[in-house]
């Protein structure tokens, strides 16, 4: 470790440490982790690049404000079981924030070491800690309130408002629509990039902090805010996302192997399609494979399709590779893995085959014209400017919409397009009910959903500390 007179000096020669991965030509035949993940003496180089500044901008990026430089100080002390135990002050779940959380935007984003050269691999040595969760202590709990609250799904802003309030005494029960706990971790994210053994542990660590889970249970149907309140709950945070999915409302949109990406993903994420027949949930497994659309979940949809066989896996996007939402991370990967990045189209057709199926897609081609609302250039059809790509898959992965058990669970406001209206803290128009997460902001990062979750959850502590 370099030091002088016992004061530490980083080390500004050294470059960023390597991310540890699989070579392309092998990862993209199977589900294997794309990402090893560092070894000791990886993490310990790559904490030593750390500047150890005196007004860190790297916390202000992360949405849940954990203490970077402390964990990494520890990391370079070789203080592990420390390092980790620092950041569970903050966050319960290091092993999936270090996985899937956009560092480039958050905090390896405000990285002062970055403006010069490479920022340090913050989103790596995360991931290193949360890999041994064996080295923490065991969480400090406070004492039961007597109070009990229902958490309703248990995506990342549901078990992270669950595992928070369990640390303040609240008696807490997390019901989900779906047999097994995670929500979009274990649904939506491939094994290749979040492997859902890891989701279950950072589960299993909840229950071991009481937090109970009803599973198969969705709120919505079987029972409401009303009927929580008289079973005894004082308290509802409704976090179930936004899944609907929103189409393309282009002909030929309902023809067989048409899929929206949602439901591919959790096909083969969730109900282990890439296992058919040993397990019996067939998914068309096809040759040419067009995704439309520029963010993760494309990414996902995309090389989740190269691992199924893919021959040529397209995602086609209407603007340029340049404004792609998706973590560059992912586009890297999905490049180095064979994906064919195909810019500037726009679907207007799908094509039906001799057999009834979807044989190709029509595309409009487009050129970038002034800057929209969101800031990026507009794109805008070529005129007369058409084709046909053949496909035997196409996906759609446009986005979603909100959740529309949300306006089922309670008499709570919701925007005009279904979401839950919600101030800072998660409150929304019933005093009893908070909300966070994807069915309040639309489709975000899990690590946004997160900081949504562990507002409300201080939010409720406070409110019933009044």
């Amino acid at each position: 470790m370099p030091q002088v007179k016992g004061v530490f000096k980083p080390d500004m020669t050294s470059p960023r440490t390597p991310d540890n991965e699989e070579p392309p030509e092998e990862r993209a035949k199977d589900f294997r982790p794309v990402d090893k993940g560092f070894t000791r003496e990886m993490a310990v180089a790559e904490a030593n690049r750390c500047m150890d500044c005196k007004k860190p901008l790297c916390v202000q990026g992360c949405p849940v404000n954990i203490n970077i430089p402390r964990f990494i100080e520890k990391i370079r002390e070789e203080d592990f079981g420390g390092a980790l135990d620092s950041i569970h002050e903050d966050s319960m779940l290091p092993a999936i924030c270090g996985r899937v959380c956009p560092q480039e935007n958050q905090c390896e984003g405000k990285c002062i070491r970055g403006k010069k050269s490479q920022p340090v691999a913050i989103g790596q040595l995360e991931r290193f800690l949360g890999d041994q969760p064996e080295l923490a202590s065991k969480p400090k709990m406070a004492p039961k309130n007597g109070k009990r609250v229902a958490v309703v799904g248990s995506g990342p802003s549901g078990i992270t408002c669950a595992g928070e309030l369990a640390r303040h005494g609240f008696d807490v029960t997390v019901f989900e629509a779906f047999f097994t706990g995670g929500g979009v971790l274990v649904y939506g994210i491939p094994e290749f990039r979040l492997p859902k053994a890891v989701v279950k542990r950072e589960i299993d660590g909840l229950q071991t902090l009481g937090v109970k889970f009803k599973f198969n249970s969705v709120v919505g149907r079987i029972t409401n805010a009303d009927e929580l309140f008289e079973e005894g709950y004082d308290a509802i945070y409704i976090a179930t996302g936004a899944g609907l999915p929103k189409f393309l409302n282009i002909p030929g949109e309902n023809l067989p192997n048409v899929y929206f990406a949602n439901e591919y993903l959790t096909r083969v994420n969730l109900m282990k399609a890439n296992k058919f027949p040993e397990f019996d949930t067939p998914t068309k497994r096809g040759k040419n494979v067009v995704v439309f659309g520029g963010g993760n979940v494309a990414m996902d949809a995309v090389r989740t399709a190269k691992r199924l066989g893919a021959d040529r896996a397209i995602i086609a996007y209407r603007r340029s590779e340049d404004e792609m939402p998706a973590r560059k991370a992912e586009l890297h990967h999905a490049k180095a893995e064979g994906v064919e990045v195909m810019p500037l189209v726009s679907p207007i057709e799908f094509l039906k085959g001799e057999d009834g199926n979807v044989c190709g897609v029509r595309v409009q081609k487009m050129e970038l014209g002034a800057p929209d609302a969101s800031g990026r250039r507009r794109p805008v059809p070529i005129e007369g400017a058409i084709e046909d790509i053949p496909c035997d898959v196409a996906i759609s992965a446009i986005g979603t919409n909100a959740n529309p058990f949300a306006k089922m669970i309670g008499d709570i406001k919701l925007n005009k397009w279904g979401y839950i209206i919600a101030d800072e803290e998660g409150r929304t128009s019933d005093p009893r009910i908070w909300a966070g997460g994807d069915i309040v902001t639309g489709a975000a990062t899990v690590i946004l959903a997160m900081g949504a979750g562990k507002t409300a959850a201080a939010s409720i502590a406070q409110a019933f500390a009044e």
